[in-house]
């Protein structure tokens, strides 16, 4: 039996955290959601009693979005969105963070950064969230006047 622990041991690896935040109510980190990242991932870890941990891997990110209502700026905080290639995570929100601005601009860089390193590029995201079919494809190629004309 602890041959097989080591086993599962040796398999963990821990990358060092670059970003850690709560969700703020009114500026005050009260609440019992948690987001991180370190360089590959992002986590998100809700609840108290009742615990759910997701994680995201970041080359998955198609597109970051900072917004900020007047009441956000106020408290200086922010929420990001992030519109995802994820089957179970098509968009998500770290909302209410401080410093959201700089961690915006940090997601950004590790984003591209995963990307290059495996090599994707972003065509090969284009139709990953499902926005785009093969039918509304061929409807925009016919109605450029690459299809078939009667």
């Amino acid at each position: 039996m602890a041959k097989k622990n080591e086993k599962l041991m040796n398999l963990l690896v821990e990358d060092e955290i670059l970003w850690k935040d709560r969700k703020r109510y009114l500026g005050l980190p009260i609440s019992f959601t948690v987001y991180s990242f370190d360089e590959n991932r992002l986590y998100l870890k809700k609840g108290l009693f009742n615990t759910t941990i997701d994680e995201l891997l970041l080359y998955r990110v198609l597109d970051i979005k900072l917004s900020r209502s007047l009441i956000q700026k106020i408290f200086r905080v922010g929420t990001i969105t992030l519109v995802t290639a994820d089957k179970s995570h098509g968009s998500i929100e770290l909302k209410n963070i401080a410093r959201s601005e700089q961690t915006r601009k940090a997601l950004s860089t590790i984003v591209e950064k995963e990307r290059d390193e495996k090599r994707i590029l972003g065509k090969e995201m284009f139709g990953a969230s499902g926005s785009v079919s093969g039918d509304s494809l061929d409807f925009f190629v016919n109605d450029i006047g690459g299809g078939n004309e009667d």
